[in-house]
C-alpha cells in the first residue's frame, strides 16, 4: 500500500533535498510539484552563471515558491566558486578587519548575487564564536573569539543578505565554536554549564534573532547539560526552550545535513534522524549532499510512519510544514535593495585584513612553497593559496612530512623561501619543516587558516590573511610584493 497522499505531500513540506550534476533531473523537480520544500545546491549543481540561473528556473517550474538554498560564506565555504576560490574574505578576515560596515556590503555583495540567480536561502552566517584554536571544522569561518565582535558582525552579515531579498541562516545553534572535533564525522561534545553558553556562544544568535534573520542553523553537537547524550538538533531544549522560547526566535530551524554522522549515527539513520528531529521542533530538514529520489521518498516514508505510530504528532508536523512555507513567502515578498561594490570590494577588503609580524624585505623571486593540507567536507576541494597570483616566481607544493628540510634548501639556491599553509602549527612535520629552513636560510612564513598563537622560531616575518579564498591569496601576494 502507498502513502496516504496528504501525508506524504505534508511530510515533503518539510525536507530540503539534493541532487547531483549541473541539471536538475526530472525526478527533482517532480517532487517539487508534489510538495517538496526545496533543494540545497553544492558545488557539484554549479558550472558557471547561466547555466546556475536556468537551474533556478528549472526548479521553479516544478514550484514558483520553492525554497532554493545554497552554502555560500565567502572565504573558505563557496559554492558558487568553487572552481577558484572566493572573491570575497571570509568571516575571520571581516571580524579582524572590524569595520561592521564593511561587513554588511559584503554579506549585500554576495546576497546580490545569489539573488540574481535566482536563490532564495544563503545557508549563512556561520555566526560560531571559535573559542578553540584547533577547531577543525568552524575556524576562519567564524568572525572571531570575542562574543561581542562576533554578535556585531553577524548582525550585520544578516542585515546585509536580507536586504537583497535573500533569506539568511545563522548557525550553528547553540554554538560550534569551542569544539576540537568535526561533526561530519562524529558527535562533538561540549561539555559546559548553560550559563557559559549564555556567555560564549549564544550572543551572536540574539544578535542575528534582533536583526531579524529568517532561519537558524541547528548544529550536530551534544551539550549534557541540555541535550543529554544526543546531539542539539534532537533536543527541544534547546531548539524550543531555548531557541524560541528564552531566545524569541519565530522564524524556521533548518538542520545541519542529517547524512552528517553527528546525527544519522546518534539516531540510526537519516530516516529517523528526520523524525527525531522534527519531534524536536527543527522545521526544514536538510537531508544532505548526497541525495537520490529513492532517499527523498524513504524519508518521507519515515515520516508519514512516525505520524502513524506516535513518534510525530501531526500538528507539529504541520506547524514545520508552515514554517518553512512562511520562509518562502517571505524570499518572494522581500524587497531588493539595489547594492554596489560586487567583487572590487571584496578583494580590497581582503587586503585590509591581511597581518604582518616581522619584516618584509629582500623578496626578490623567492622560491614560494605551498604546504600540502586536506579540506573539510564544509570547504571542499577549493583551490586555494598564492600561485595564482605570482609573477615570474617559481612555486612549489609538497607535502610537509615527507619533505627533507635540506632538499628545499638546494632547490632555492641564494633566494628566500615563502612557506604558505593553512593551520600550520596542526600540519603534520609542518612546525618541524619551517623552524629547520628558518634556522639557516631567508623564511617568510604566510598563514591562511585560522591564527592560533604559535609561532614559529627564526622567520624573518610572519603573515596572516585569516582565510584562503582567491580574494585572500591576492592580498598576500600583493603584500610580499609578488603578484603578477
Amino acid at each position: 500500500m502507498g502513502l496516504d497522499p496528504g501525508l506524504r505531500r505534508l511530510a515533503l513540506g518539510t525536507l530540503l533535498a539534493a541532487y547531483p550534476g549541473p541539471v536538475p533531473p526530472d525526478w527533482a523537480v517532480d517532487l517539487l510539484a508534489e510538495g517538496l520544500a526545496g533543494h540545497t545546491l553544492f558545488g557539484t549543481n554549479v558550472h558557471d552563471p547561466a547555466q546556475l540561473a536556468a537551474t533556478t528556473a528549472a526548479l521553479r517550474e516544478g514550484r514558483a515558491d520553492v525554497l532554493i538554498a545554497i552554502d555560500e560564506e565567502g572565504g573558505d565555504v563557496t559554492r558558487l566558486a568553487h572552481a577558484t576560490g572566493s572573491p570575497y574574505p571570509g568571516n575571520a578576515a571581516l571580524g579582524a578587519i572590524g569595520d561592521v560596515a564593511l561587513t554588511r556590503r559584503v554579506y549585500e555583495a554576495i546576497g546580490a548575487e545569489l539573488a540574481e540567480l535566482g536563490i532564495t536561502v544563503d545557508l549563512a552566517p556561520t555566526v560560531d564564536v571559535n573559542t578553540a584554536d584547533e577547531n577543525p571544522v568552524i575556524g576562519t569561518r567564524s568572525f572571531g573569539a570575542d562574543p561581542l565582535r562576533v554578535a556585531a558582525h553577524s548582525a550585520a552579515a544578516v542585515a546585509g543578505l536580507q536586504a537583497t531579498g535573500v533569506a539568511a541562516c545563522a548557525k550553528h545553534f547553540p554554538g560550534h565554536g569551542a569544539t576540537v572535533t568535526d561533526s561530519h564525522h562524529e558527535l562533538p561534545t561540549v561539555d559546559v554549564p548553560v550559563d557559559v553558553l549564555r556567555r560564549r556562544d549564544l550572543p551572536p544568535f540574539a544578535a542575528v534573532i534582533a536583526a531579524g534573520a529568517q532561519a537558524v542553523m541547528t548544529a550536530h553537537i551534544r551539550v549534557p547539560a541540555l541535550t543529554g547524550a544526543g546531539p542539539a538538533t534532537f533536543s527541544r531544549e534547546v531548539l524550543v526552550d531555548l531557541l524560541r522560547t528564552e531566545y524569541g526566535f519565530t522564524g524556521a530551524v533548518i538542520t545541519d545535513a542529517l547524512e552528517m554522522k553527528g546525527a544519522s549515527i546518534a539516531a540510526g539513520g537519516v530516516g529517523p534522524a528526520a523524525v527525531r528531529a522534527l519531534a524536536a521542533g527543527a522545521d526544514l530538514l536538510c537531508i544532505g549532499a548526497k541525495v537520490d529520489a529513492e532517499l527523498v521518498e524513504q524519508v518521507a516514508a519515515e515520516i508519514v510512519e512516525a505520524l502513524g505510530d506516535g513518534r510525530l504528532d501531526r500538528a507539529r508536523v504541520e506547524q514545520a510544514a508552515g514554517r518553512a512555507a512562511t520562509l518562502a513567502a517571505w524570499t518572494r515578498a522581500a524587497t531588493r535593495v539595489p547594492t554596489g561594490g560586487g567583487t572590487d570590494l571584496g578583494y580590497a577588503a581582503a587586503r585590509r585584513a591581511v597581518k604582518i609580524d616581522g619584516v618584509l624585505t629582500d623578496l626578490v623571486r623567492p622560491l614560494v612553497v605551498q604546504l600540502h593540507a586536506a579540506s573539510t567536507i564544509a570547504e571542499g576541494r577549493v583551490p586555494w593559496g598564492l600561485g595564482p597570483h605570482l609573477a615570474d616566481t617559481e612555486e612549489v607544493r609538497v607535502v610537509a612530512a615527507e619533505t627533507d628540510p635540506a632538499a628545499l634548501r638546494h632547490l632555492a639556491g641564494d633566494r628566500p623561501i615563502v612557506l604558505v599553509g593553512r593551520r600550520l602549527h596542526q600540519l603534520p612535520g609542518g612546525p618541524e619543516l619551517i623552524t629547520a629552513l628558518a634556522a639557516v636560510h631567508p623564511v617568510t612564513v604566510v598563514e591562511m587558516g585560522w591564527p592560533a598563537q604559535w609561532r614559529p622560531a627564526g622567520v624573518r616575518a610572519f603573515v596572516t590573511t585569516y582565510g584562503a579564498s582567491h580574494a585572500n591569496g591576492r592580498a598576500a601576494a600583493e603584500a610580499l610584493g609578488l603578484a603578477g
